[in-house]
C-alpha cells in the first residue's frame, strides 16, 4: 500500500533538515521537499535539494519565486504603503503567502494529504502558514513536526541529526536568528532578547554604521507608472532590480535599520531589528508620490486602510476576503500614481527633496503667496462662518451650563 505524502517547507537549515527524517519516521510519510527562492541571501540550492534527497525526501522542489513575489506581492505591499505598526515593512509576513501558495499547488500536484512547516510554537510564522493553507485548501492537514517533538535544544537537534547521518553543523548555529528575502533582513534572538541592550555591528549585513556612510550625500530619482516603479536615475528597470539597487544604494549610507517592540499576534511583545533600506526608501518615495496626485479625502482615507491591510498581512491573512477587497480599493488609488521622485541619501536619512507628476493635484497659482496668487481670499470669511457654524451654535450652549 502507497504511503500518504506531505509537502514540506524546506530551507536546508538544521530544523527543516531533521524534520524530513522526522516525518518518514515518526509519521511513515513520503516527503516531497520545497525551496522557495524569495530572493534571500543566495545559497547552493543544489547541494540543499541534493541534502534532503539523500536525508530521504522523495523528491525536492527548488521554486524561483522572485520575480512573482515582487510583482505580484511587493507591488501590493508599496501601493499600500505597507508598514506594521507604522515600522516594520513586513518582510518575513509577505514572504509566507507565496510560500504557502506554491506549497499548495505542490500537494495538489503529488496528491499529497498533508503539508508541514518547521515554525515554533511561539512565532507569527505558524499563523501564516496554517491559515494561508487551509484558506488556499481546506481539505489539507498541516503537520508542526517542532511542536511535537521531544528535541528541545538546538544541542539534543543536533544529536539526533548526527545518530542518523543527517549533515549538521559542527557547533551550535550563531544566536541569532535569521530570515531574509529581497524586501530586507530580519534579526531577533541572542543578546537581542534584552531591549535595553544595544544591537551589535555584527548582526548586520545589508547597511553600513551611518556614521560610517559617505561624507557626501547621493541623490537618486525614482519613476513610477501607476503607483509600480519602473525607473532609476531615467534608466528603465523592472521593479525586482530597482529593489536590489536601492538595498545597495541605502545600505551604503547607513540607512534602513530598525529596533523595534514589536506586538506579535500570538499576544506577546518581541524585540524585532529590521534591515530594509530598499523598501523603506520606496515606500518614502511612494507616499511622496501619492501626497501631490491623491484627493485629500482619499488620501486621509487611505492611511487608516494602510493600517487594516498591513496588520492583516501581518496576522496571516493575505488570503482573506477583507483582504482581498482592501486590495481592490487600493488599486483603484494608484492609477495616477505616476510621476518621479527625488531622493537624498545621507548619513543614515533617506529624504525626499523634489517630486513632480503630470498628474499632480499641486497648483501653484493657488499656493503660491506671490504675483501669481489666484486664491479667491474673499471666500474665505464666508467659509469659515459656515465652516464653525456646528461649533458656534454649541459653544453658545454651553455658556448656559457655566452660569
Amino acid at each position: 500500500m502507497a504511503k500518504e505524502k506531505v509537502v514540506l517547507a524546506y530551507s536546508g537549515g538544521l530544523d527543516t533538515s531533521v524534520i524530513i527524517r522526522w516525518l518518514i519516521e515518526e509519521k511513515d510519510l513520503d516527503v516531497i521537499a520545497m525551496v522557495g527562492d524569495v530572493g534571500q541571501q543566495r545559497q547552493d540550492l543544489e547541494y540543499i535539494r541534493q541534502k534532503a534527497i539523500d536525508i530521504g525526501a522523495l523528491e525536492c522542489l527548488v521554486v524561483d519565486m522572485r520575480e512573482e513575489f515582487v510583482n505580484e506581492f511587493l507591488t501590493k505591499a508599496l501601493a499600500a504603503n505597507a508598514l506594521y505598526e507604522n515600522k516594520y515593512p513586513l518582510v518575513s509576513a509577505l514572504s509566507r503567502p507565496i510560500l504557502v501558495k506554491h506549497l499548495v499547488k505542490t500537494a495538489e500536484e503529488y496528491q499529497a494529504q498533508y503539508v508541514a512547516h518547521g515554525c515554533t510554537g511561539k512565532g507569527n510564522d505558524q499563523v501564516r502558514f496554517e491559515i494561508g493553507i487551509v484558506t488556499l485548501n481546506p481539505e489539507l492537514k498541516v503537520l508542526a513536526p517542532v511542536r511535537e517533538w521531544d528535541l528541545l535544544t538546538r544541542e539534543q537537534e543536533m544529536e539526533w541529526a548526527a545518530a542518523r547521518g543527517i549533515p549538521v553543523p559542527t557547533t551550535v548555529d550563531e544566536p541569532y536568528s535569521i530570515d531574509d528575502n529581497i524586501w530586507g533582513r530580519t534579526i531577533e534572538c541572542g543578546i537581542l532578547e534584552d531591549p535595553w541592550v544595544e544591537p551589535p555591528e555584527d548582526i548586520y549585513e545589508l547597511t553600513q554604521p551611518p556614521n560610517m556612510g559617505p561624507d557626501l550625500p547621493q541623490y537618486v530619482e525614482l519613476g513610477f507608472n501607476a503607483g509600480v516603479p519602473c525607473s532609476l536615475d531615467g534608466k528603465q528597470m523592472s521593479f525586482h532590480d530597482i529593489i536590489i539597487e536601492l538595498n545597495e544604494i541605502g545600505g551604503r549610507h547607513g540607512y534602513g535599520r530598525i529596533d523595534m517592540l514589536e506586538n506579535r499576534l500570538v499576544g506577546l511583545k518581541s524585540r524585532e531589528i529590521y534591515e530594509t533600506p530598499g523598501a523603506l526608501a520606496l515606500i518614502e518615495a511612494h507616499k511622496a508620490l501619492e501626497d501631490m496626485t491623491l484627493e485629500r479625502d482619499l488620501l486621509h482615507y487611505k492611511l487608516s486602510v494602510e493600517h487594516v491591510w498591513a496588520t492583516q498581512v501581518y496576522y496571516g491573512q493575505w488570503y482573506s476576503p477583507l483582504k482581498q477587497a482592501l486590495d481592490a480599493f487600493i488599486a483603484s488609488t494608484q492609477t495616477a500614481v505616476t510621476g518621479e521622485v527625488r531622493l537624498k541619501f545621507h548619513k543614515g536619512t533617506c529624504l525626499t527633496v523634489g517630486r513632480r507628476s503630470d498628474f499632480s493635484l499641486y497648483d501653484y497659482g493657488l499656493a503660491t503667496y506671490g504675483e501669481a496668487d489666484s486664491f479667491d481670499r474673499t471666500a474665505a470669511k464666508g467659509f469659515i462662518d459656515i465652516f464653525g457654524l456646528a461649533v458656534k451654535t454649541w459653544a453658545r450652549q454651553q455658556l448656559k451650563l457655566d452660569i
